[in-house]
């Protein structure tokens, strides 16, 4: 009897210690499995669709090949707002045949940030953000992102748009899709070139005047001076050829 008492508390130490671990390890968070083989911008874009032009146009410029071989080589992060194909789609008919390759690298390049960003870290975010396509200090490629709740607000000075989906994200890449292509200033922002100013037209040199022909003002009254003046003058000729007629009939 006295080892059957000696058993129970021996028991239920032992199943007080094993409940206690069960519910220790239950409460750990599942850890996600790493991606098999290096990261691949293109594989993680094939994988979500709609963005074959995006695609073509990193492979065509080899950007590609540089956000690989940056994410498997370091430990800098890099975030990646990808538009969609409806995005270029919605493009002015040859937007992209208009620029050169150069600045076709270039209009890549400011899609990427040389810094990992969640969604969270885009509240506390400096602006305007730095882009690989050159520095935004110079205004030439300002990108600022601003956030109202959980949306991400997205602006170049040429468009405005939204993120409207994480397609990827891990703590070395983070990869948006925006659904309008995003179109730097430097490349897009330029206005009209302005048309040269026409010259005046040449003034037409001003007729002298004498001074006995300036009309006379009047202050009686807003009538022509050289009217009263031809008036004046027929009656005293009438009067003169009067005066005339009537002393040659006298001398008759």
């Amino acid at each position: 009897m006295a080892k059957l008492f000696n058993f129970f508390p021996l028991y239920f130490l032992n199943v007080f210690i094993i409940v206690t671990l069960f519910q220790r390890i239950s409460a750990q968070p599942a850890i996600s499995p790493a991606p098999s083989g290096p990261l691949n911008i293109t594989k993680v874009l094939e994988k979500a669709g709609q963005f074959t032009t995006f695609i073509k146009l990193l492979k065509s410029t080899q950007v590609s090949d540089r956000i690989n071989s940056q994410l498997n080589n370091s430990n800098q992060g890099l975030t990646i707002f990808a538009p969609t194909d409806n995005a270029f789609s919605s493009l002015k008919s040859g937007t992209l045949n208009s620029i050169s390759t150069q600045n076709q690298l270039q209009l890549l390049q400011f899609h990427i940030l040389p810094t990992l960003y969640t969604i969270s870290q885009f509240q506390t975010a400096s602006n305007p953000l730095h882009t690989q396509a050159g520095n935004s200090d110079d205004g030439e490629y300002p990108l600022n992102v601003t956030t109202s709740g959980n949306q991400v607000n997205v602006t170049t000075g040429v468009i405005d748009t939204t993120v409207s989906n994480t397609i990827y994200s891990d703590n070395q890449l983070a990869v948006y899709q925006v659904d309008q292509v995003l179109l730097p200033m430097a490349l897009f922002g330029q206005g009209p070139t302005a048309a040269p100013a026409e010259a005046p037209a040449p003034t037409k040199p001003e007729k002298s005047v004498r001074a006995s022909d300036a009309p006379k003002a009047s202050s009686d009254s807003p009538a022509d001076d050289s009217s009263a003046v031809g008036l004046n003058g027929y009656i005293v000729n009438g009067a003169t050829l009067f005066v005339a007629v009537f002393v040659s009939c006298l001398w008759m």
